[in-house]
This record gives C-alpha cells, sequence and structure tokens, in this order.
C-alpha cells in the first residue's frame, strides 16, 4: 500500500495524460488504434497522416503530413512532439508502403527510393528527434513502437524494397535500444510484426502481377478464406504490448507470439 507524500505523488502520476503519436492515423491499423486511445480522455493523440482527417474528440489532434517530405517532416517537429507534463509518451511508427511489387529488373527507380523514404528515413527522422526531445524526460514511460513485419526476416520475390526497409527498421529498433542501455535513457523500442492484417495493402498486394510475386494465390487464399486478422485485433494487441511491455523481452516481438 502506498501512503504518504508517496501516495500524492502517485495519484499525481496517474491523472496525467498521455501522449500517443500515430502515423498512418487516418485507416488500417493507424486509424483503430486512434480510435481505441482516443476513448480514454487521458490519453492525448497526434494523428500523422497524408490525407485530411477531422475527428470530433478533444483528445485528439490530426496533422496532414507526407512522410516523404523530409523538410516537412522537420518543420513540423513541434507540432508531432508537443511539450506538456505526461505519464506515458509514445511514438508509433505504423505508417507503411508495400510499394511495388516485381521483379529486379521491372522497378521503377522512384519507388525504389520512395519505399525506403517511407518505410525507414522517416521512421528514423522521427526517432531522432523522439529521442532527443525526451531522452532526459524520464518521469514519464517511453517506448517507440516501430510496425514492423515477418517479411523482415526473411527475403520475398517481388518484395524486395518492403522486405530489405522493414528489415532495416528493425536493425535500427535493435540499436536504438542498445543505445538506450548504455546512455541510461530509459526509453524502450520495439520492432513489432502486427500479422496478416485486412487493410488496404492487402488489396495491393492482391493486385500484384502473376509473374512479380510467386505467392500471389496465397495471399488471395487468405482472404478468401477470411483467415486475415482485423485492424481493431491488431490495434487491441499493439496496445497490450504498450501497456505490459516490462513482460515482453527483446526488440522484436510479433503479435501472433502473444
Amino acid at each position: 500500500m502506498i501512503t504518504g507524500v508517496k501516495a500524492d505523488i502517485h495519484k499525481i502520476i496517474i491523472q496525467m495524460q498521455s501522449l500517443y503519436i500515430i502515423t498512418g492515423s487516418s485507416k488500417g491499423i493507424g486509424k483503430a488504434l486512434l480510435e481505441q486511445l482516443s476513448q480514454d480522455s487521458k490519453n492525448q493523440i497526434i494523428g500523422i497522416s497524408r490525407s485530411e482527417v477531422n475527428s470530433d474528440k478533444p483528445n485528439v489532434q490530426n496533422i496532414s503530413l507526407d512522410l516523404g517530405n523530409f523538410n516537412l517532416i522537420r518543420q513540423s517537429f513541434d507540432g508531432i512532439f508537443p511539450e506538456g507534463e505526461y505519464r506515458r509518451i509514445v511514438l508509433i511508427n505504423n505508417a507503411g508502403w508495400i510499394g511495388q511489387i516485381d521483379y529486379f529488373g521491372k522497378l521503377k527507380a522512384k519507388n525504389i527510393q520512395d519505399i525506403f523514404n517511407i518505410n525507414t528515413i522517416a521512421p528514423a527522422l522521427l526517432m531522432n528527434e523522439f529521442v532527443h526531445r525526451f531522452a532526459e524526460y524520464k518521469q514519464a514511460e517511453r517506448l517507440v513502437i516501430n510496425i514492423s513485419s515477418g517479411a523482415a526476416r526473411k527475403g520475398i520475390d517481388g518484395w524486395s524494397g518492403y522486405s530489405a526497409s522493414k528489415a532495416a527498421l528493425n536493425m535500427m529498433s535493435e540499436a536504438a535500444q542498445e543505445e538506450a542501455q548504455k546512455t541510461d535513457s530509459g526509453i524502450k523500442f520495439f520492432a513489432l510484426s502486427p500479422g496478416v492484417v485486412d487493410t488496404a495493402m492487402q488489396e495491393d498486394i492482391r493486385s500484384a502481377p502473376e509473374k512479380g510475386f510467386s505467392l500471389l494465390d496465397k495471399f488471395k487464399g487468405l482472404k478468401a478464406d477470411n483467415a486475415l486478422s482485423s485492424p481493431d485485433a491488431a490495434a487491441e494487441k499493439i496496445i497490450y504490448l504498450i501497456q505490459n511491455n516490462a513482460d515482453f523481452k527483446g526488440v522484436l516481438q510479433d503479435v501472433r507470439e502473444f
């Protein structure tokens, strides 16, 4: 039982807001996260998406931002990372792109560049600024959740850019956690694979050219067999990890394992 001054401090901390910064918040997993987290009035949500999103919830602020525009990302840092007194601060790098699905020799040069910009470099910029601003903010629990993919752990034909960009995201997450331990910042980093989720990305996958992706029939079958998880279910798993992060050992995690 907590008593006296410690009890008063504990009560203040519980009453403080939590800040959640979610990229790709207009659809799919990001939208589900925003909707679920915003149900708690003590959660302040910053949603980042390329499209304009309107919300009537007072604890939600939406920022329209193209994550491929690095200058605009840097100019938006003050809005993305608002000052305040928080008990928990969480950056969820959820936005991602499957990219052009096809074999080398048929890929457009711009698409090769864009997939790394969106899946790797934009999260790196946000991670870097998060650490810069909050490394010494030790009164709050601070987490970075990078939404990765099982494709990051093996090469898949037609997905060279996606697999490689997510593998790079995994390695950045592990390096950032190593740095956090060496500097005693207390920030925790996770790279989380959400499973195969019924989102617009799956529609893009099922529209891939037959000769550019040997697993096309498998992914069409997952949809036909109703074997895809929902964005809401994936969001629930992510929130579970956030709320129970002390129980998870290691940076690389997969929702299918908990």
